[in-house]
């Protein structure tokens, strides 16, 4: 009984966050330029990026090269093996079909692709942890090696899990955390 409780308050709490979010995904294609507050030359492999975003703060690693590993609710690789159209940007009509669905890849794209013209924040979330990060190339490794298809929970299992497990050695959501408690 528990169980079917809990996850019905997880059903109706995510489609009340898609619900709420309706207006930022409009049909319109613009382009977005990403406002980088950080120059690409300071980053290090196995950085923890952090980007706002409307409701929450999107998370990924920075790889080099200017490209980083992260986690998106994406539709398309649960119905597509078509990897050319699946590396294109994620679009929000598939980041919110695969929410609905649980669905996701921890993709890796370039600087700009993950920052959506949002600021980035580097390594913000070390000061919130007792223990301290893995060492930067260990963090790297453990993203590159979950690079692919994934289930996805809004709530269990999201980009911060991901970026925690790679860079802290367990997986963790300071945001999911505050809506649970």
């Amino acid at each position: 009984m528990k169980s079917l409780l809990v996850g019905l308050m997880v059903f109706i709490f995510e489609k009340i966050f898609i619900f709420a979010n309706l207006k930022k995904f409009s049909l319109e294609k613009r382009k977005v330029r990403a406002r980088c507050a950080i120059e690409l030359s300071t980053l290090k492999r196995g950085d923890l990026l952090e980007v706002p975003r409307t409701l929450f703060v999107h998370f990924g690693i920075y790889l080099g090269n200017n490209k980083v590993a992260h986690l998106m609710p994406d539709i398309l690789p649960a119905i597509s093996d078509d990897e050319c159209l699946i590396g294109k940007v994620v679009t929000n009509k598939r980041l919110i079909l695969g929410v609905l669905a649980k669905v996701a890849s921890i993709r890796v794209d370039t600087v700009q692709d993950f920052a959506y013209g949002g600021s980035i924040m580097v390594n913000h979330m070390d000061k919130s942890f007792k223990t301290k990060p893995l060492s930067n190339e260990e963090v790297a490794q453990r993203a590159e090696k979950l690079v692919g298809a994934t289930s996805y929970s809004l709530l269990w299992d999201n980009c911060e899990h991901f970026v925690t497990y790679c860079r802290y050695g367990f997986p963790m959501s300071f945001q999911t955390d505050k809506v649970n408690s």
